[in-house]
């Protein structure tokens, strides 16, 4: 007679197809867990909520047009627990039935997105989730949106971001530090970095200043990229990400060598020498696992800026406010490219042995 089956351990990992900022974080965690022997089914919160795709839409939008709007929304949002508490419910109630029906017979949930944290919190504190639900925090600055006593804990990069968490109430927080796919490596030899040059079409003696603004190519990436080329130090290179404009824009300026969308970013990080970001996002800690240095500049309002002076705060990434630091800044990082690793300081317990040590927890408790 044989023995029962026992079924494998099983996580949801709900991410946001809002950029590709928590997408890269959420697939990067479930490829692991799965490398741990876990089942990682991912979600996208933009698809379980009806205003999901009209937020991204919009959002984007707002980006585009009208980026300091997004500043003042993200600060109101901050100061306002009425306005919180309305853009809270929205996503909450709309999410609620198809969340709970991709969450069924998880042993943990995991979410890499803020709304989907509150959504996730508020099931459990009504007890129609009965697992727990761990919030990844994607970013250094960490804003109340994220927060709920729903969640059972919280992980950040750094321990300036855990006490962002802390002072918004959060309790169960632990550092892990950024969750980077093993493609963003430092450059192995001499010759890793010629064929990375070749590969993209990039001068090889060239000094070379990647410009990253997400998967969206947003921001003042034209005029940053101007400032670059202005100081005579390095030349730009600017991932473009899906904008084509913005490609267009650099090619028709002559300031900086556009890249397209490319599924090899770690690669052309490792063709450059130094990064310039706006955002604060993936890309950033990409970049350092990359052994780069990294500078922020001409941020993005609202989240870019936060990220920024939390970047600042933590010494991972200097903030150049305006373009008369840039001559030192740019000097200071490609001198310290040469005697430091940029990695250094990058600390935290292992994400994955505690999220399946949570889920096997509950699902030992079921038995």
């Amino acid at each position: 007679m044989r023995g029962a089956t026992t079924a494998p351990t099983r996580i949801v990992v709900v991410s946001a197809s809002v950029g590709d900022g928590h997408d890269g974080v959420a697939h990067e965690l479930g490829r692991r867990l799965e490398s741990a022997g876990m089942t990682a089914d991912h979600v996208d919160f933009v698809s379980v909520w009806p205003g999901g795709s009209l937020l991204k839409r919009a959002y984007r939008r707002q980006l585009d047009v009208a980026p300091a709007s997004w500043g003042y929304l993200l600060r109101a949002l901050g100061r306002s627990r009425v306005l919180r508490a309305l853009v809270v419910f929205w996503a909450a109630v709309g999410s609620s039935r198809r969340l709970r029906r991709v969450c069924a017979g998880a042993d943990l949930v995991v979410t890499t997105y803020p709304l989907a944290a509150q959504a996730l919190g508020r099931l459990r504190r009504r007890g129609k989730l009965d697992v727990p639900a761990v919030a990844v925090l994607t970013e250094m600055a960490v804003h109340p949106l994220w927060i709920d006593t729903g969640v059972s804990a919280y992980m950040a990069l750094h321990e300036v971001a855990a006490e962002q968490a802390r002072a918004h109430g959060a309790t169960a927080v632990e550092v892990t530090g950024p969750v980077v796919r093993p493609a963003f490596h430092p450059v192995r030899t001499a010759r890793d970095q010629v064929h990375a040059r070749t590969r993209f079409g990039l001068p090889p003696r060239a000094t070379l200043a990647l410009v990253v603004a997400g998967a969206w190519g947003v921001g003042e990436v034209v005029a940053a990229a101007a400032d670059l080329a202005a100081t005579g130090l390095v030349v730009p290179v600017v991932a473009c990400g899906r904008n084509t404009r913005l490609a267009v824009e650099l090619t028709a300026a002559g300031t900086a060598i556009a890249v397209g969308w490319t599924d090899a970013m770690a690669e052309l990080m490792r063709a450059c020498d130094v990064v310039v970001q706006n955002a604060g996002g993936l890309s950033s800690v990409e970049a350092i696992a990359c052994g780069l240095p990294v500078l922020t500049y001409r941020c993005l309002p609202g989240h870019g800026a936060m990220n920024a002076a939390g970047l600042a705060d933590s010494t991972w990434i200097p903030w150049v406010r305006d373009p008369s630091g840039l001559v030192e800044a740019l000097t200071t990082a490609l001198t310290a490219n040469r005697t430091k690793d940029p990695r250094q300081g990058i600390v935290g317990v292992d994400p994955v042995e505690r999220l399946t040590a949570m889920a096997k927890q509950t699902k030992e408790s079921r038995a």
